[in-house]
């Protein structure tokens, strides 16, 4: 079962990790002060999930996760991206993405699509790459 997870900076500068879909008997969430903190106590939480389950008599599901990140949280786990090229990748001003990734500006649908986009093309050139 696949499963989308959200990844976001809080207000307050901590990370978090929850699930989209509902699962029964259960929910997942992961918090920590950087994304890869978050995600490994996400892990945890569905090892946790796990044995709880087989306590209760019940098989849990095989889940498979698909992680989508807010702004922050992507450039902050994928810290190697260079952001203004990406920005130019995707065609927007590299100041105002870095507004986006601070938080100090708000992307809209149509840059997160643009963005979507540019990562896609770098990840279709990492992939097609080797030494």
């Amino acid at each position: 079962m696949n499963i989308t997870v959200i990844i976001e900076k809080g207000s307050d500068g901590y990370y978090s990790c929850y699930s989209v879909e509902e699962l029964p008997h259960f929910a997942l969430s992961g918090f920590g002060d950087t994304v890869a903190e978050a995600k490994e106590d996400f892990y945890a939480c569905y090892e946790d999930m796990k044995e709880l389950e087989a306590e209760a008599g019940r098989t849990a599901p095989d889940l498979h996760f698909t992680f989508k990140y807010d702004m922050a949280s992507f450039f902050s786990y994928f810290s190697f991206l260079n952001i203004s090229k990406v920005a130019e990748r995707a065609g927007i001003n590299p100041s105002l993405m870095r507004q986006y990734v601070s938080g100090a500006a708000k992307a809209g649908e149509k840059q997160y699509e643009r963005l979507r986009v540019a990562v896609q093309s770098f990840s279709a050139e990492l992939s097609a790459a080797t030494f």
